[in-house]
């Protein structure tokens, strides 16, 4: 943390030198790269389609095209234009991904100044550990990755066991984990927060307790990510029933990237000495054809940029869509505000994730309203001829009494939070948004529905199209 710049300038140094004559490497003149400057001129920007026609050699079987020799593994993920990706996983980046997630509990529990959750059983969240080979490299979600590189010193705390783990069925394999946790000592959980705190709901409907704390006495931390947590948190404290450390983290199939490193700092620690390179670009120079790129010396608090990464698997100037906001530079630290690629702009609006997370967030602690998920997408043709406007699908864990009121918060927030989306409304080039009541259990069986009911899947909360607002439809109240 405090010599970020440094350690940042060795990983790009190690990195280039490492690369240099790989396919990528030499296409891309690494040999010549001295500086930075030199470096954002020779490597453009790419995302995962961009940068494919490299993988796809590397999925091919061919050697030192991204980095030197094949992968250790690829992690796949679905992608939403890339059909089926192949993030590869090198021999040197694979401590990344686990020695992040030790150093994260370290430091977090160091200043809590309590490890009594290691004296117990932890259960993580994720994918099936079963790997495919594509071309003599390992192929799986990353969580089932990650499953076999746990250490010896973790390996007899851990659940659920691996035949419960390779259930392919979520909703099978919650019941198989729920029957091999009961009578256990579980003291530590992972996942992200839609998929817990349904585990939390079954297991208070399986046993008749009123708590989760009840069942687990000793159930002490809760590692998330993947998702804002906001909306999920008064609804899952009132399941626990007791105040647990809640360490907040940052990982993705291309890196763990952050941590939250202290109970009093809800920022997370970007993780500058683990094979990583990082770049940022202010987001709405994103769609620029040459947006502005720096390094980590000259990002400053509280603008929201795009994040890129350059890493030791491979990964060169490659877009991951997210966008952070720097929370501190003493030492950096950073939150995660949304995704490029979840935004709405039929009409010019140009919302993202973080401003109808922020609204949300804001007007439930200011009503003491709960909910359990939303999402939203742009109505542009109405029935009525009426002005377009946005649909807000939300599914509540109580129903406000006044919804109208509630909605009409949620827009006025939006308008204070976003000048193009307030123009509009004020030049009634769009009306107010409107919002939709979705029955309970409405996201679970859509997720299900398109096969993506799991530990590993998260939900839109923004979609340009009306692809998946209209499949909520039939779940209306």
């Amino acid at each position: 943390a405090s010599n970020a710049l440094k350690l940042q300038s060795k990983w790009f140094k190690q990195i280039l030198v490492k690369a240099r004559h790989t396919k990528f490497g030499i296409d891309h003149h690494f040999g010549q790269i001295t500086n930075y400057q030199d470096f954002s001129e020779a490597v453009p920007v790419r995302d995962y389609e961009a940068l494919r026609p490299y993988i796809d050699l590397v999925v091919q079987g061919q050697q030192d095209i991204l980095w030197p020799g094949l992968p250790k593994y690829f992690a796949k993920t679905s992608g939403t234009t890339s059909g089926v990706k192949y993030i590869p996983i090198s021999h040197d980046s694979i401590s990344n991904h686990f020695n992040t997630a030790r150093d994260a509990l370290f430091n977090y529990l160091t200043h809590a100044n309590d490890f009594s959750s290691f004296s117990g059983k932890m259960i993580f969240f994720g994918g099936s550990p079963q790997l495919d080979n594509k071309n003599g490299i390992l192929t799986g979600r990353l969580s089932g990755i990650v499953n076999h590189e746990v250490p010896s010193w973790l390996q007899s705390n851990r659940l659920p066991s691996f035949t419960t783990n390779c259930i392919e069925d979520w909703e099978d394999k919650l019941d198989a984990i729920i029957a091999e946790t009961l009578n256990q000592n579980l003291s530590l959980i992972g996942g992200i927060p839609p998929w817990v705190q349904m585990f939390y709901e079954r297991l208070l409907d399986k046993t008749g307790k009123k708590t989760v704390s009840e069942i687990f006495p000793t159930y002490s931390v809760y590692v998330h990510g993947g998702v804002n947590y906001s909306p999920y948190q008064s609804t899952l404290h009132e399941l626990v029933g007791k105040k647990i450390w809640e360490v907040e983290t940052y990982p993705a199939s291309e890196g763990f990237f952050a941590y939250q490193n202290r109970p009093d700092d809800p920022g997370l620690l970007l993780n500058i000495n683990s094979g990583i390179f990082f770049e940022f670009i202010p987001t709405d120079e994103i769609f620029n054809e040459r947006p502005t790129r720096i390094s980590l010396k000259d990002v400053e608090p509280g603008i929201n940029y795009a994040i890129l990464i350059n890493n030791n698997a491979g990964l060169w100037g490659y877009n991951i869509g997210d966008t952070v906001e720097f929370t501190s530079i003493v030492p950096y630290k950073i939150r995660v505000t949304g995704r490029i690629k979840h935004f709405i702009s039929a009409f010019g609006e140009h919302v993202i994730s973080k401003e109808v997370d922020d609204a949300m967030r804001e007007v439930c602690q200011a009503t003491n309203t709960k909910i359990i998920e939303f999402s939203v997408a742009p109505r542009v043709n109405t029935l009525d001829g009426s002005p377009p406007y946005h649909e807000w699908f939300v599914e509540f864990e109580q129903i406000p009494e006044n919804l109208d009121k509630f909605a009409a918060q949620i827009d006025a927030l939006m308008c204070s939070k976003n000048i193009y989306y307030k123009d509009l409304i004020d030049g009634r080039i769009l009306q107010p948004l409107q919002m939709n009541v979705l029955r309970k259990g409405a996201f679970q069986e859509y997720m299900k529905s398109i096969g993506k009911l799991g530990a590993q899947n998260k939900v839109p909360r923004l979609k340009n199209d009306r692809s998946m607002a209209d499949a909520l439809g039939k779940y209306v109240i």
